[in-house]
């Protein structure tokens, strides 16, 4: 029996070593699993990340398109009384300001029978609306906007409650206990609506600190405008904004905000877009709570100064994305001359200010040294980025504001007695971020914000220990039902389209820079020649090493077949025989010529006049400095409108595009 025994345990003790084994490949198994979808989850957000930012300097590069027109229209259309083309839209006039203010005019009708308000505003309001939201959200059709007369009038109501905020809000943990600081939201109501469910709605017992961009990208931008503004004039001190580098009408028509707005409200939105440019230009720069926390929307440089903040008159920058220069000194320039210098010998926005050695160049003469310093310091907080390295350098990566170190966190937060900085401005992985050795956090709220599945959102609580505590969410919709590796597969398919339609824009300039390492014309180049000419003209910082699988094929002899990297993108022709050089063009433009038609299609219909084609692309083609006559321009706007009814649409538009761009070719080759 004891022999038995013996054999019994032995075998037991075998058994018991192999099911050991077998849960340690197991775990290998898996810990190698989840690092691989790590990776992938951490580069398919770079491809994301770098492509938004290199969309960004791209619109830095538009606004430039749109001062200039703005500098050059009245000029350039002297027999027009009421220049209102691009005016209407992105600058401000007295006109249109007397005409805000008759919003008591506008009827609302007997049939309207959506959200009404009564002001001034009470809590039975703010539920009004949320409960029409919530309501439409779940149905297929558009939400039932608030009636215009209700937006306009309350839109003025908080324009004239920000006169009186200071530039730097000082809050306290001493009354309600807590206070949520919340970030990005860019349009998606979704989030916010989530929010306010799990947090709780604002009250003075539940203070809300919104940091910027609450607006573009998501459908629902306006809405929550209207949601956090109704809540601002309820509770006045235990809700708070700070502006974004989003709250800006220059941004605003790239990214969005502006086409909602003329969809939703048509005839009464351009007055609700002027008021807009005021109340972004009111909105608080930063917050302090406790003296201690410091909480603006982008960052900060090494000549931030909060003090001098405190001083600026911030309703003059309407956009951060040009200096302000008032009508009579614009009206000067133009009549000498100057603006037409200025613009002719840049080809960069004004908006990429600092040189290498991060300082401010010789700007327009009517700047004095402290516009110069306070147009600085208003870009630096909006658009700044904290990287690892100390130091303070120019954000290439973006255009606008700088990288700014651990060194430069230590040394303003040291200088002002503050214990940490909370910002916002970037999309992470888990909704926050904390770097700088804690100091600094960077919390965004806008859950799957590049696309269903890519990153989760957050909101940080502080109590009166001022110890950040992070909630964490993600809006569910169809993610629920995939595995999670399918909703990595999806996403990660989602960037790789993205970045491959890069490869369509810039296809020219990637043939070019492979063939310098192909003399021979092979087709094919080694692994770091390929990675070296993509990052050479794409300009992405991406992992092109391990991406290089998903992009490319690999020769028998493992170089790379770099033509390979044109094939996985189908392109549907919008106009019969598209060459390649074409739709490489419509590739790179298309977002900035779509823009630009909406701006001159203003009733919405889809279509625009040969006089408003004829005034635009005379201001677009000298901006781009190509050598057009006026009689080519008309022959080329009769030529594309094809239906002969003297109006032209986006195709016909684009269309007209491609011509200019073989004569700017052309023009090229000649030189």
């Amino acid at each position: 029996m004891g022999c038995g025994t013996s054999v019994k345990t032995e075998y037991q003790g075998k058994k018991s070593e192999k099911a050991i084994k077998a849960a340690v490949l197991i775990q290998r198994w898996y810990r190698f699993y989840m690092a691989r979808l790590e990776m992938r989850r951490r580069y398919t957000l770079n491809i994301f990340q770098s492509i938004e930012y290199a969309e960004e300097q791209a619109q830095l590069q538009l606004s430039n398109f749109f001062t200039f027109m703005m500098d050059h229209y009245a000029q350039m259309n002297e027999h027009h009384t009421d220049p209102d083309l691009i005016f209407d839209i992105v600058n401000s006039s007295k006109e249109g300001q007397k005409k805000l203010k008759a919003y008591e005019t506008i009827e609302v009708p007997d049939s309207y029978d959506g959200p009404k308000l009564s002001f001034p505003l009470s809590v039975s309001d703010t539920n009004t609306l949320l409960h029409a939201f919530k309501q439409e959200k779940y149905k297929l059709f558009m939400f039932q906007q608030l009636h215009a007369r209700y937006v306009l009038q309350l839109f003025h109501e908080i324009k004239k409650f920000l006169k009186q905020m200071p530039n730097i809000v000082h809050l306290t943990t001493s009354y309600s206990k807590q206070i949520t600081i919340c970030g990005d939201l860019h349009g998606k109501l979704d989030d916010l609506l989530l929010i306010f469910y799990k947090n709780g709605l604002p009250s003075p017992e539940n203070t809300y600190l919104f940091n910027g961009d609450f607006v573009d990208r998501g459908k629902n931008s306006i809405e929550i405008l209207i949601i956090l503004f109704a809540f601002l004039l309820v509770y006045p001190n235990n809700l708070h904004l700070n502006r974004g580098n989003h709250e800006d009408p220059i941004m605003n028509l790239r990214y969005g905000f502006t086409k909602e707005v003329m969809q939703k409200y048509k005839i009464h939105a351009k007055s609700i877009l002027h008021l807009l440019e005021d109340i972004y230009s009111r909105l608080p720069l930063a917050t302090i709570i406790d003296g201690k926390v410091l909480i603006l929307h982008g960052g900060i440089a090494d000549t931030t100064d909060l003090d001098f903040l405190t001083s600026i008159e911030r309703s003059k920058y309407k956009s951060a994305l040009k200096h302000p220069r008032s009508d009579s000194e614009r009206s000067n320039l133009i009549q000498k001359g100057g603006l037409q210098a200025e613009f002719s010998n840049s080809a960069i926005l004004e908006i990429h200010y600092m040189d290498s050695s991060n300082r401010l160049p010789d700007m327009a003469p009517e700047l004095t040294v402290t516009e110069q310093k306070e147009w600085k310091q208003l870009v630096d907080i909006l658009w700044s980025d904290p990287r690892n390295q100390n130091g303070c350098s120019p954000n290439s990566f973006r255009g606008g504001g700088c990288y700014f170190g651990p060194d430069i966190t230590k040394k303003l937060l040291d200088q002002y007695d503050l214990k940490m900085l909370i910002r916002s401005h970037e999309c992470k992985q888990e909704g926050y971020e904390i770097g700088h050795n804690g100091r600094v956090i960077t919390i965004f709220s806008a859950s799957n914000y590049y696309d269903e599945g890519s990153n989760r959102g957050a909101y940080l609580k502080l109590c009166p220990d001022l110890i950040p505590r992070f909630v964490q969410y993600q809006v569910s919709k169809s993610t629920r039902k995939l595995t999670l590796h399918q909703r990595m597969s999806a996403v990660e398919d989602s960037a790789l389209r993205a970045l491959q339609e890069q490869f369509f824009a810039h296809r020219s300039d990637l043939i070019e820079a492979f063939r310098e390492y192909d003399p021979d014309g092979t087709g094919r180049i080694c692994i770091s020649e390929w990675a070296s000419a993509m990052e050479a003209v794409l300009h992405l910082d991406l992992p092109w090493r391990t991406l290089r699988s998903r992009l490319v094929q690999l020769a028998p002899d493992g170089s790379v077949e770099y033509l390979s990297c044109f094939e996985h993108l189908q392109i549907e022709k919008t106009i019969k025989e598209v060459q390649p050089s074409l739709v490489e063009t419509l590739y790179r433009y298309k977002a900035d010529l779509e823009i630009i038609f909406n701006i001159i299609d203003k009733d919405h219909s889809g279509l625009i006049s040969i006089d408003e084609f004829r005034q635009t692309w005379k201001l677009f083609t000298s901006h781009l400095h190509i050598s057009i006559d006026d009689a080519t321009i008309d022959d080329l706007a009769h030529s594309i409108d094809s239906n002969r009814d003297g109006s032209i649409d986006f195709n016909e538009f684009l269309e007209a595009f491609r011509v200019v761009h073989k004569f700017e070719r052309k023009d090229c080759n000649k030189r």
